[in-house]
């Protein structure tokens, strides 16, 4: 009989090719019991979506489904993570389901709105395109891919701005290496504020000025001291 095979062994008989096909048959069969019954948690709510992952597994570890069933089964895992807030996991059974078939939408729907809750957004639109190649009128998909545009406009525009602020801070630094100048601790930032040094377009340095005058306990500030200015053009605006 078939059962007393050896593993990795191949039937000889029709009466072991019989069996190992029944056998076969069988695990289908529990297989696909499996997954409805993992439907059923589904709907049945919070409660159960870990016996619903759990049939979902067991469908799965039969291995006798085709890549197109196994393909269902790994999105509907998905689907249950993605309701317990398990991105990661989530995002790994759509993939898994993508794989074995291209064309599961919903596994790309899926995939894409676990990218976007792990802020891969990048990953997130890539789904999306594909899913509307097989399912253009996809309103869900549309929807979401709107969303995931906007986000990323959002995250392309801080990205920029972030990298603008870089650039621009160690161009300041280099001109300021640059004229020999060494910066010390910050003092009076009681007067002066968070007023910092800028390099202007062509290159040249203007600095905060701070003027104490401690005969009399008093002080000036200028907020915007040309490096190319002399103090006389300064102090002629200000008053004693």
């Amino acid at each position: 009989m078939a059962l007393w095979m050896e593993t990795g062994s191949e039937p000889v008989t029709e009466t072991e090719k019989a069996d190992l096909d029944a056998i076969a048959a069988l695990k289908e069969s529990a297989a696909m019991e499996l997954k409805e019954k993992g439907n059923q948690y589904v709907k049945m709510g919070k409660r159960h979506y870990s016996e619903a992952i759990d049939c979902y597994t067991r469908a799965i570890n039969q291995k006798v489904l085709s890549d197109s069933d196994n393909s269902v089964l790994f999105s509907n895992r998905a689907h249950v993570n993605l309701l317990l807030g398990n991105y990661r996991r989530a995002l790994v059974d759509a993939e898994d389901a993508i794989k074995r078939c291209p064309t599961n939408v919903k596994a790309l729907y899926r995939a894409a709105k676990a990218s976007l809750s792990l802020n891969l957004l990048a990953e997130a639109k890539s789904h999306c395109e594909n899913g509307l190649k097989h399912d253009p009128d996809n309103q869900e998909m549309k929807k979401l891919l709107k969303q995931i545009d906007s986000l990323k406009f959002e995250q392309d525009q801080r990205e920029a701005q972030v990298s603008r602020a870089v650039g621009e801070a160690k161009d300041l630094l280099s001109a300021i290496e640059s004229r020999g100048y060494k910066i010390g601790k910050s003092m009076f930032r009681e007067l002066v504020g968070l007023r910092k040094p800028v390099l202007d377009k062509n290159k040249i340095l203007h600095w905060p000025v701070l003027l104490l005058y401690a005969e009399v306990m008093s002080s000036d500030f200028i907020e915007d001291f040309c490096e190319t200015d002399m103090f006389s053009a300064h102090l002629d605006m200000i008053s004693f």
